[in-house]
């Protein structure tokens, strides 16, 4: 009716193609046929490669420092928490050492569907396991295993895919021991972030003669010319006479650490915490703030004698650092 306040949902062809959830959209149809692999079978009356036995309980174990002694002795037991250990299949597939011949064609059609949509790595995410009875040396378990659920399309840290869970019963004889819950995702690995550039320094008018000198691997400091004093980071006029007229001095490299700080947090993109930032009194005796590299963060020390370098980043970035002082000989003589 006309005055029907309710609006009717669009059929479903008339919704947005792009959507995930149109009955056209690719991802749309992979879900789909994901879930129809819901409640078939990935192993059936498969065997364990070995009963349950004493010396496996005994590596488990003294691997976990478990020494409960009910897991000792003639009348010992397997530790409940070995459920999944017994149904193992080593290494290999059907016919070679390890695999299990049970292994049902469905779940292997399930998993090639998800590597051929771009879901080619796996990562165990959780278990959950349900203890019935225990289980002794001795039994020779059997198993059957389905696929119990597959997810809808999740993303992650370690990329987008899907989440599938199996059920396994396992049996000795004709008799339930234990559940095994395994969930696994299937995933499209996350492309890795590019580390983001070095920030850049602002240049201006009262610095461009600094940065100019550190382009050509030269580290200048201003010297008034009427008073002779050397003065660092670079300004417009003499902070001694007031002279507004100056000329430069290259430094020699050589200095001492007079201070300095470990940065740990916040963490800044382009940077790799905890790292030192050092101030260095050069030789000429005016101080300069820049980074220590090639010495870890806790072996730098007050008076420890250093040594510029300059360093590249980003391939086009050029910046005056630090080295401890044997280390930056050691780079050259290897250089030559």
């Amino acid at each position: 009716m006309a005055d029907d306040p309710e609006t009717p949902p669009a059929p479903p062809e008339a919704r947005d193609p792009d959507a995930p959830t149109h009955p056209t959209h690719p991802a749309h149809d992979l879900s789909t046929r994901l879930k129809s692999y819901e409640g078939h079978p990935a192993a059936v009356s498969a065997t364990g490669k070995d009963p349950v036995n004493l010396p496996m309980i005994r590596h488990w174990c003294e691997a976990l420092g478990d020494t409960n002694p009910a897991y000792t002795g003639p009348e010992a037991i397997a530790p409940p928490t070995m459920l999944q250990a017994w149904t193992m299949g080593g290494l290999g597939g059907p016919g070679a050492r390890g695999g299990h011949t049970g292994r049902a064609q469905a779940y292997d059609e399930l998993l090639a569907l998800l590597d051929a949509s771009g879901c080619t790595s796996v990562v165990a995410t959780d278990c959950e396991q349900e203890y019935l009875r225990p289980l002794r040396p001795g039994d020779e378990i059997t198993f059957d295993t389905v696929i119990e659920s597959v997810s809808d399309r999740k993303t992650t840290k370690l990329g987008t895919g899907h989440f599938v869970t199996t059920r396994t019963d396992v049996r000795v004889g004709e008799t339930l021991v234990g559940t095994h819950r395994f969930r696994i995702l299937k995933y499209a690995p996350a492309r890795a972030k590019k580390t983001p550039p070095r920030p850049r320094p602002v240049v201006n008018r009262d610095n461009a003669g600094f940065w100019g000198g550190v382009e050509r691997h030269r580290l200048l400091i201003q010297r008034c010319t009427a008073c002779a004093a050397l003065r660092f980071p670079w300004l417009p006029g003499c902070a001694h006479c007031g002279g507004p007229d100056w000329d430069t001095v290259e430094a020699s490299g050589e200095g001492t650490v007079y201070s300095y700080v470990v940065m740990h947090h916040p963490p800044f993109p382009a940077f790799d915490p905890p790292y030192a930032v050092v101030l260095v009194e050069l030789a000429e005796g005016v101080r300069i703030i820049s980074n220590m590299v090639g010495t870890p963060y806790d072996k730098v020390r007050i008076g420890m004698p250093v040594r510029l370098v300059f360093q590249v980043y980003d391939g086009e970035l050029t910046l005056p650092v630090f080295r401890a002082a044997e280390e930056a000989v050691v780079g050259e003589e290897a250089a030559v």
